[in-house]
Formats: C-alpha cells, structure tokens, sequence
C-alpha cells in the first residue's frame, strides 16, 4: 500500500491522505482526471506520476516522472524530468508549492534476505536505484572514480577550458566542521603551462578563502597534487539561469527583479571590500539558483579582479560585458551592466545581442518594443547599461533600489 499525505506548510502535518493499494501509477495534478488533485495555482492540471518498482533492481524505488511547468523537488533537490523516490520521501510541486509525504506500507524481510547492516565490510551495493551515488544498506560511495588526497571524487559535474568540477566526498572526521560532500576543482594539465591561466585560478582560491557571504560559495581548500592545482569549494545545489531560462522559457518579471536584486546584494558586498573586488564574468550560467531557498548564489570568481591593480586582458562574455571591460579596463559599474544585459535575457530567453543597436553616437540596448518588459523595467535596464560607467546606476544599491521600485 502507499500513502500520499499533503502536509501542512506550518508544522508538517497532515492535512489530507490518499491511499492506494498496488496502483498501476499514481498521477498527480490539478486536473480532476489525477488521482490525487491539487487546487492550487502553482500545479500543473498533469504535473507528475507515480509508477512503482518494474523489477528487483529497484528494490523499494518508485519512479516519478516529472511534467510540471513550475518545476518539481525531491527532498528539496529538484527534479529535471524523473527522479527515484522511496518511504518518507518529500514530494513538493513547485517552489512554494505544497508538499507531499510518500509513504509505503511493504512487508517485513525475511532473516536469510536482509540487506547488510550500515558500515557492513561485507556490502555489495546491490539493489541500489539508477544514478544513487551512495549505497542505501551501507552508507559508502558507491562507485569511486580516483582519489585526490582525502577527496573521494563521486562524479564529473563540468569540464572547460581553464579546469574540471568534479562532486567529491570525504570521509567524516572527528572535529572536522568540514562538510563530507564538496566541490573540487581541477586546473587542466595544459592550462599549468599558462602563467595567466595559473595566476587566474589561484586568484580564484585566494579572493573566495577572503569571502563570506550566503550568497558565494564557502572556500575549503587550496593545494597542489602531482603538479596540478585543485580547489575545494562548497557545494551548491540548484540550476543556473541560463539553464533554467532555455528549459522553461522567459521568466516572471516579479522573480527576475527578485533573483537580480538577489545577485546585487552580492556585488554589492564585493565591491565595498577593500580594495573593491569586480566579478567581470556576470551572466545567466554564472547565477545559480539554490533549491532549498530558491536564493540566488554567485558562482565562478576565476575572472575576479581588485579595482587599483594593473590593467589586463578582456575577459567576460560578450553579450554582458560593458565597454571599458572589453577594452581591459573594468569598474564596479561593469558588473552592473552585465545586470542589466541579464535581465533582459531572463525577462526575453533571448540574447541581448538582439536588442543590441546603434543610438545617435553609441551602442545600446533597444527593449522598448518588448511587451514582457515594462516601461519601468525598460528605463532600470537603459540606465544600468549606458555606454559611459558615469552615466549608470554608480552602486549596486542604488541599482537594486531602482528594480525594487520597478515593483
């Protein structure tokens, strides 16, 4: 039998309960064709199903399948399309949305077929579903791609020019406030042979070992190993917005000022440091959003650079980088620019490029014949991307303060 309880949003208890007694697959949505319906905005009329274990490899495992245009989460990791869901699994249909308790009623096992016991030496990680990165009996990774030192490396999450991500985990300790499952970059082996492309990546260790801010990931360790460089950083989970915006489309206006007013309280802690610090690589993919808050975290300060230093090279993506950036000479006002490139994609899922045209003796970016984008929003966006840094918003704040109002 499996229950599905719709919990309270305040003390988590039930509020209603659906009982199924071996359902073929259990559809969820605001539809009354489902067999459990939701009256609430934020669902989907079909937002996802519920089908049951196809066979002995996934044990207790019911797979969900994922259809709502609010997005799904699991445990407060969300769900891309399926995901695998067990007893006391927490179902919730939307950000905010309401949440669901999965719970089973299955028969005892039997002495002679218990699975080993947690920390067995004996385990073979049988019966373990799809994609699970750690073993349900004993606790241990699964499978072991190589180890770094401590760093057990589970997973490759990224692989680009200057280095790979890779999800590692490191056996607890005790004492060690440490988390168990990290973030560990590697600078690729080419790359060492660059003295830029060094000098870029251990200015990203040393500014994010100088950060402290909900909205940066935490800094954990620096170190080299066998002549490569690594970096371990705390570990964010969440979609990037760039991602999420060529999945579902143009995003609200009410959340894209939101997420954007989010990314300026962290731009503005950065450049009120001493000296002030420019990220210079502000864009759609370097903005995560964290799942279990939906808080905007700023990701990938290997293009970091304090204000009063030598100029250098260009670097930042060209369709939010502002002038005096691609002549190697960036202000703060140069994050803000890229601010207001960013919205213009969250508000359109398109370029800005597209929007970008000639206006009397300069470039700029033309949004006036958008209807997603409001006249309000529209006179934010042309001031935060003027062509000369002294004719934008001059902080940060001021530039948040002028989306806010937006509202």
């Amino acid at each position: 039998m499996v229950t599905l309880a719709l919990l309270d949003s305040a003390n988590q208890t039930p509020l209603h309960q659906w009982r199924f007694d071996k359902p073929q697959v259990i559809r969820v949505g605001r539809s009354p064709e489902n067999q459990v319906v939701l009256d609430d905005p934020v669902v989907s009329r079909q937002h996802l199903e519920l089908h049951p274990p196809q066979d002995s490899q996934s044990g207790d495992y019911w797979q969900l399948v994922s259809y709502g245009t609010n997005g799904t989460f699991v445990n407060g990791q969300f769900v891309s399309h399926q995901a695998w869901v067990n007893d006391g699994a927490l179902i919730q249909l939307a950000s905010g949305g309401p949440v669901l308790k999965f719970q089973m009623s299955v028969p005892a096992p039997k002495p002679q077929t218990a699975a080993p016991r947690r920390g067995s030496a004996t385990c073979t990680h049988a019966n373990n579903p799809p994609n699970t990165l750690f073993c349900i009996h004993c606790g241990q990774p699964i499978q072991v791609e190589r180890q770094i030192r401590e760093y057990q490396v589970l997973k490759t999450l990224g692989q680009g020019g200057m280095g790979t991500t890779y999800l590692a985990f490191v056996p607890p300790e005790k004492g060690n406030s440490r988390p168990t499952m990290l973030v560990l970059k590697e600078m690729n082996a080419d790359m060492t042979r660059i003295p830029k492309a060094r000098e870029l990546f251990e200015r990203e260790a040393r500014v994010l070992e100088g950060l402290a801010h909900p909205g940066i990931p935490q800094f954990y360790d620096f170190f080299v190993e066998d002549g490569k460089k690594y970096l371990a950083m705390e570990t964010i989970h969440g979609q990037d917005l760039e991602r999420r915006v060529f999945q579902r489309g143009p995003v609200p206006l009410p959340q894209a000022i939101d997420w954007m007013i989010q990314t300026c309280e962290v731009l503005e802690y950065i450049h009120s440091l001493d000296p002030p610090i420019v990220h210079r690589d502000i864009k759609p993919a370097n903005l995560m959003v964290r799942t279990i808050d939906n808080r905007i975290v700023v990701l990938d300060f290997g293009a970091v650079k304090e204000i009063g230093t030598p100029l250098g090279t260009c670097i930042g993506a060209p369709d939010y980088t502002a002038p005096e950036q691609n002549r190697g000479e960036p202000l703060t006002q140069s994050d803000i620019y890229a601010i207001g490139a960013t919205l213009i994609f969250l508000l359109t899922a398109e370029s800005p490029q597209k929007f970008f045209e000639l206006h009397g003796q300069s470039y700029g970016f033309n949004v006036k014949n958008d209807p997603r984008i409001t006249p309000a929003v529209r006179a934010t966006i042309e001031k935060a991307t003027q062509a000369k840094p002294s004719d934008r918003y001059q902080t940060a704040a001021q530039l948040a303060r002028a989306l806010a109002a937006c509202l």
